[in-house]
């Protein structure tokens, strides 16, 4: 008995401390499969000893964040759900009585409130009972109305997160090995830890509405309220009205869309609910859980055993990370034979070797994931030189958290630029579809591309290509036609391509709007620089030079232009604009242009400039929402700048 007692100690401070990591965007301390494990050794060591400690993760609803906003308390207790992975106790659960079926996300539960038909609160969730006041970031997050037609107290209840494809791009660009995030859910958490707003908007976080908690008016069905948050402008988690009878044939369905990699947003599970409100909220309260709430299905991770052949070692940024390549096996239905190990701290805890036998599983169904190792003989050979340009590696240890990782010591190394190659590509660059993050990373490695003129000779490798994982003649056809599209690009778009530092679109056309794109190339070889042209200034006409001034630089332009047929874009006069000397703010929606960027190209069309803040030097405040509160309203009518409307503007700056 008293083991048994030592043995919870020692789980519930493994847990917490774990739960601690994962609902602050910490590093992974355990996987999923791992953690639900212990999980459910706790459970039945609780019941079967009745030994249940106030701090228990079976009592707690989840686990207080860091951070430095205010905590307030729920209006509504946001209770966790009792989790299940047996479908028979689902089907119990529902008895008779018609239900929904819906995704279990994997992202940050939070809360938001409305009053007056005006967002007035977004708490995240904390422990149930308190959480954290994030209402600053309530432009940053997508999926949800800032206002919306209801006018009575509505309370939502949704899950804040980041797609499987934004987490890849955000996490491969970060360049400091600490801050890099384990799974979306991880990013998704140390995102809305952050203070400022526009770096949490460049996260594209999302919330998904999975209930409507409150509401004045009377609406007993589940389905109808949720049908209510979509025509009020909420992104609505999907869903499927079903029962008891019908549930595994659905289960199994709603499983293969994540099989199969049709889901782009993490999902841990599903959940079932009942359609009845009124009944649903007459249950008990047993621990942390409301007892008809609903009840959450998790799938039985699948693990299988297989052989490692060897360890392939990717750089990319300032990383070089370690991949398993194993004997092909099946897990959940799709064929498996790569998983990625993280980092040198991976391969300690699990103890690989040279040659071993590896437990593998599909975490969430989407992720392979090396979760155990046996048999192990001999010792993994760390690479003493980068695979992409050969330059000696070396160890570094993390400070704050001990984890070792593997670098390359040039600066020069083509895989640590490839943020540079992200831009090329973009579509404010040369906008070439089918060039991800991840595909130019497999690419460099392979030694295809060592500067921005080798992604126009990808096809001497179209063969080799079409037969990698992940690829195929058809993909490879069409990411052949786009880089034959971007082949004619516009000055501007090249500009921005290059990736010259402190030069982006805006500063590109004013070069190519006062002087031409052939000025702007003579202009550099001559080292004159750009002073004279209104918006560029010393700072960012001095780097202009300096890009130009290393050779690397001349000869990778030099190689492009044999490449591409830049537009021929004629100076343009604005010296009599009707915008001539004026600079303008512009903040919320628009309609008569087809968004703040066409308008802002009309402005400096006019010789006007566009600033993103409220200052002395604003002409205009254009706000459609003219008697609005909002901060730049104040601050505009505190220094006496005129605000108008998007139609006055029009009435009077547009000929």
């Amino acid at each position: 008995m008293e083991a048994k007692k030592q043995r919870i100690e020692q789980l519930v401070e493994q847990l917490n401390k774990a739960s601690a990591a994962y609902y602050n965007g910490q590093d992974e301390i355990m996987s999923n499969y791992e953690w639900d494990a212990m999980f459910d050794e706790l459970v039945t060591l609780e019941k079967e000893t009745g030994y249940i400690m106030a701090e228990s993760p079976t009592q707690n609803a989840g686990f207080e964040e860091d951070g430095s906003g205010e905590k307030e308390a729920h209006e509504y207790p946001a209770l966790s759900l009792a989790k299940t992975k047996q479908i028979s106790e689902l089907q119990d659960w529902a008895g008779k009585r018609p239900i929904w079926l819906s995704w279990k996300l994997d992202g940050l539960t939070l809360v938001l409130t409305y009053d007056g038909g005006k967002l007035t609160k977004i708490l995240t969730r904390g422990n149930g009972t308190i959480g954290t006041n994030i209402t600053f970031l309530k432009g940053a997050i997508s999926g949800f109305p800032q206002k919306i037609k209801y006018k009575g107290h509505l309370v939502v209840r949704g899950e804040a997160a980041i797609s499987y494809t934004d987490f890849a791009l955000i996490n491969d660009m970060i360049e400091d090995d600490d801050e890099k995030y384990a799974n979306p859910r991880n990013l998704a958490s140390g995102t809305l830890n952050l203070d400022d707003p526009e770096e949490v908007k460049n996260r594209h976080v999302k919330f998904h509405a999975f209930t409507l908690v409150h509401l004045d008016e009377e609406m007993r069905s589940w389905g109808a309220r949720m049908q209510f948050l979509e025509e009020q402008g909420f992104n609505v988690v999907d869903r499927e009205a079903t029962d008891a009878g019908r549930l595994p044939e659905a289960i199994e369905r709603w499983t293969k869309k994540v099989e199969s990699g049709q889901m782009d947003v993490p999902v841990d599970g599903l959940v079932i609910c009942y359609d009845d409100t009124d009944y649903a909220a007459s249950g008990s309260v047993t621990g942390h859980h409301a007892t008809r709430a609903g009840f959450a299905f998790k799938w039985q991770d699948e693990s299988v055993e297989t052989k490692l052949d060897y360890i392939e070692w990717s750089c990319a940024v300032s990383t070089i990370s370690p991949v398993a390549v194993f004997e092909p096996v099946q897990i959940e239905g799709t064929t498996v034979s790569r998983a990625s190990l993280c980092n040198l701290s991976e391969i300690e805890r699990l103890g690989i070797g040279k040659e071993c036998t590896l437990e593998v599983i599909k975490a969430n169904k989407i992720i392979p994931k090396c979760i155990a190792v046996k048999d192990a003989v001999g010792e993994v050979e760390i690479p003493k030189e980068c695979p992409v340009c050969h330059a000696p590696t070396e160890i570094r240890i993390s400070k704050n958290s001990g984890t070792k990782t593997l670098h390359c010591t040039n600066p020069d190394c083509t895989a640590k630029n490839v943020k540079k190659f992200t831009r090329f590509v973009s579509k404010w660059g040369m906008d070439i579809d089918g060039l991800s993050i991840q595909t130019m990373l497999k690419f460099i490695n392979e030694g295809y591309i060592h500067e921005f003129a080798d992604i126009y000779h990808l096809k001497d490798h179209f063969d080799v290509i079409s037969q990698m994982e992940g690829f195929g003649e058809k993909s490879v056809n069409n990411m052949d036609k786009s880089i034959e599209k971007s082949r004619n690009v516009h000055p501007v778009n090249f500009i921005f391509a290059l990736c010259i530092p402190l030069i982006g679109t805006d500063a590109g056309k004013k070069i190519v709007g006062s002087i031409g794109f052939e000025a702007f190339l003579k202009r550099m070889e001559n080292q004159e620089g750009f002073e004279d042209i209104d918006g560029i200034g010393a700072e960012r006409s001095n780097s202009i030079l300096a890009w130009y001034a290393k050779e690397s630089n001349r000869m990778s332009l030099a190689h492009l232009l044999e490449e591409l047929s830049i537009e021929h874009i004629e100076p343009k006069d604005t010296s009599e604009g009707t915008c001539v000397g004026m600079t303008f703010v512009i903040t919320g929606d628009v309609h008569h242009y087809k968004n703040r960027d066409e308008f802002k190209a009309y402005v400096e069309s006019q010789g006007g400039k566009v600033a993103g803040s409220v200052s002395g030097k604003t002409s205009y405040l254009v706000n459609n929402d003219v008697e609005s509160n909002s901060s730049k309203n104040r601050k505009a009518k505190d220094l006496g700048i005129p605000i108008i409307s998007e139609d006055e503007f029009v009435a009077q700056f547009v000929r």
